[in-house]
């Protein structure tokens, strides 16, 4: 289908699965810049209508996706009187699928407004609202009611709705989102007010999925898995909603169909279910264990949910030849992967479709890779769904955010004092981050596909790492922790890591840490037909056209291999696609071309696996042209230019 028929979409009176909406005119994304090829699947009837929580699924749901009404007010205004038009949910509204792609300023509020039905089945429990995401500071009403708040970009919220719906008839549910972004002290990534070099468009408002689901008056919350391949079991801590001491909870696990284990508990305690030889997860053999989850009060089912999660271990441990490797399940694997940003032309944070998320983890398993850094973003969860059932291996970095690190106060980096917000959040900002990071973690806890959590990119807000790296290790002892990707290490956590562009390069072995090379390469070229704008491109190394790419490419495995034979464990390479005015993808912003080829660079990959421990490996010289100037950046950005 091409870019037209999209133009030709027209708004439905009823949103899918029975869901009222605002009638208007017809949607069409705002053109300008190039788009994917699932763009053309977006229809606002049927906007990401998969369940958006795959490992808590519950049968009945409706998906508040699709068209609302919206208005760009000042920050301090009420609610407005009129709406301005149509936004598409959950596209960030600078997005050209949000059908207005308009820029948000710190000095006004973004609202949405929509009208849902709610089944009459639903009446005899609880609904709950739920948003996978809100960048940055949202406050909800249902039907005049002002039902509560949430801070922080990443994270999914819930709210329970039951007492501000009205009986029968249209709902009115009214968000408001504030968003300082850059002039402000908060964890926002790769966000900034003047997009340019390194730095993209900011993100405001809903950009993952907002739904709503019913349940019983005592119910399950969530739910923390975690499995133990030492001892074969997982165990589970299942926290309840509305429950009583009497309350017991039912576990079964089930491999193929077949039970592979039960377990019986209370709501809020451990549960250990034991699995008998039990097969693991890993890279090429991605196996998950179904879990079937009951709440039950005097011997009769009152809620459950189904869930999923892979039996698999992450550790630093010595090879024969004594140097620190990553093992996974008592084997050295070497970790090899992209820097992987997630940043779409059509939908900036938010993928046109469930299709379009799963290509990106698929396509970077055919090239070669077992791994992705995924570099200061925090994905939905569908993302990680698809790594888990795919099998690939995630460093998952916590979105930075403030003023890079200048090196004055190496024990707490100092932070911004010159933003127009400062007075507001400077008080704050380390809260905001403590609690937007611990919010990251617990909600993504139970996705084995994750084996490392990076608090810290290059100093980027940095402050206190020996103390959250430890923090870290208390909230998720299952998982390594990478103290600061590159440049600030503060020697804590499991590695020490190295940021080497074009590279590749090594910090020198440690007793204790293991070391990798946490970003590497960058070799831009620029594909015409396929640039976000024309004109701006940017990448470490300019390459003359693809064969000269390359050649460069393997240059720079050939000596990486070397250094992986002389101790190093993991390596990342930047990046899997180009992304707004960088060229330094390995596939373009559009991913609609592999610069090498998938099967060709799947080939250079291949001798990196398995490589021997040699100390004394020669590296080879890496055949580069010379550095392009600097980019522009953020100010007080480190040197050399890095992500």
């Amino acid at each position: 289908m091409k870019i037209q028929r999209m133009l030709t979409v027209l708004l439905a009176a009823a949103l899918w699965q029975g869901l009222t909406a605002p009638l208007g005119a017809a949607w069409a994304p705002v053109g300008g810049e190039i788009m994917t090829r699932w763009a053309t699947d977006v229809n606002p009837d049927r906007i990401l209508p998969e369940y958006p929580r795959p490992q808590m699924v519950r049968k009945d749901w409706l998906n508040l996706n699709g068209l609302w009404e919206y208005a760009i007010a000042a920050r301090e205004s009420e609610r407005p009187a009129g709406f301005q038009g149509q936004i598409l949910v959950p596209f960030p509204v600078q997005s050209a699928l949000s059908g207005v792609k308009k820029p948000v300023s710190p000095q006004e509020t973004l609202w949405y407004r929509r009208t849902f039905a709610v089944p009459s089945a639903w009446q005899s429990g609880r609904v709950l609202l739920h948003f996978g995401a809100v960048d940055w500071q949202a406050a909800v009403w249902i039907n005049g009611t002002r039902i509560g708040s949430h801070q922080g970009g990443y994270d999914p919220f819930s709210f329970d709705i039951t007492d501000a719906l009205k009986k029968g008839g249209d709902q009115e549910i009214v968000v408001s989102v504030w968003d300082p972004n850059d002039a402000g002290a908060i964890p926002r990534g790769k966000q900034v007010l003047n997009p340019r070099g390194i730095m993209y468009t900011a993100v405001t408002g809903i950009w993952r999925t907002a739904w709503i689901e019913p349940v019983p008056g005592a119910s399950i919350a969530s739910l923390k898995i975690v499995p133990s391949v030492d001892r074969n079991l997982v165990s589970l801590i299942v926290a309840g909603r509305g429950t009583e001491a009497a309350d017991a909870v039912a576990v079964e696990v089930t491999a193929g169909g077949k039970t592979a284990g039960k377990g019986r508990g209370k709501p809020g305690e451990a549960i250990d279910v034991k699995i008998d030889n039990p097969k693991l997860w890993a890279p090429g053999n991605p196996y998950l264990y179904d879990l079937k989850v009951t709440l039950n009060r005097n011997g009769k089912a009152i809620d459950g949910v189904a869930s999923y999660f892979g039996m698999r271990k992450i550790e630093i441990n010595k090879d024969a030849a004594g140097v620190n490797r990553l093992f996974l399940n008592g084997k050295a694997v070497f970790q090899f992967g992209p820097l992987d940003q997630g940043w779409w032309p059509d939908g900036l944070y938010t993928a046109p479709t469930d299709e379009a998320l799963r290509f990106d983890i698929e396509e970077t398993l055919r090239m070669g890779f077992n791994m992705a850094r995924k570099h200061v973003k925090v994905e939905p969860d569908r993302w990680y769904y698809w790594a888990d059932k795919l099998g690939l291996l995630v460093w998952q970095d916590m979105p930075s955010g403030d003023r890079p690190w200048k090196g004055e106060e190496p024990a707490t980096p100092r932070r911004s004092s010159n933003r127009p917000f400062e007075k507001l959040l400077a008080t704050e900002t380390y809260d905001i981050y403590e609690r937007e990071y611990k919010a990251m973690i617990d909600s993504y806890h139970n996705h084995p596909c994750i084996v490392m959590w990076v608090p810290f990119n290059e100093g980027w807000g940095q402050f206190d790492t020996p103390r959250i790296v430890e923090w870290t290790r208390k909230l998720d002892p299952t998982r390594l922790v990478n103290n600061a990707s590159g440049w600030t290490d503060m020697n804590a956590g499991d590695f020490s890591d190295m940021h080497n562009y074009p590279g590749p390069g090594m910090n020198k072995l440690e007793e204790k840490r293991a070391s990798v090379l946490g970003e590497y390469g960058g070799l831009g070229l620029a594909v015409e037909g396929h640039l976000w704008v024309i004109g701006r491109r940017w990448g470490y190394r300019d390459m003359a056209d693809a064969a000269d790419l390359t050649k460069r490419y393997i240059s720079l495995t050939n000596a990486l291999k070397a250094y992986v034979a002389r101790g190093l464990a993991a390596a990342v390479y930047t990046q899997t696609t180009d992304c707004e005015g960088e060229v330094n993808g390995l596939l373009t912003y559009d991913r609609a071309v592999n610069k090498i080829g998938t099967e060709a660079i799947a080939k250079i990959h291949l001798p990196l696996y398995g490589v021997k421990t040699d100390l004394n490996a020669t590296v080879p010289p890496v055949d580069m042209p010379p550095p392009p100037p600097r980019p522009q950046t953020a100010p007080a950005t480190p040197t050399p230019p890095t992500k």
